[in-house]
């Protein structure tokens, strides 16, 4: 089995809630990453997301949070009106 992992950024203009996160996070670009796990046996390998990871800065440092991409997208298309 492969892992594949794909970069991206989330940019909120509001403040916002995930589950998995017990805080109010500020606006401000995130950075997101998407693990994927191939799945072979077809005529092509095809791909099912296994974790998304959004980090999120701190006055120490970076803390990585463990998010479902549904509630991640849910909280961008709330963020847009």
């Amino acid at each position: 089995m492969s892992i594949r992992t794909t970069s991206s950024t989330a940019t909120f203009a509001s403040p916002f809630r995930l589950k998995g996160v017990d805080e109010l996070l500020p606006p401000g670009t995130y950075r997101v990453e998407t693990d994927e796990e191939g799945v072979e046996g077809n005529e092509r390998t095809v791909f099912r997301r296994v974790a998304t990871l959004l980090y999120v800065p701190t006055a120490s440092g970076i803390r990585v949070c463990t998010v479902e991409a549904d509630d991640l997208a849910a909280a961008l298309a709330s963020d847009d009106r």
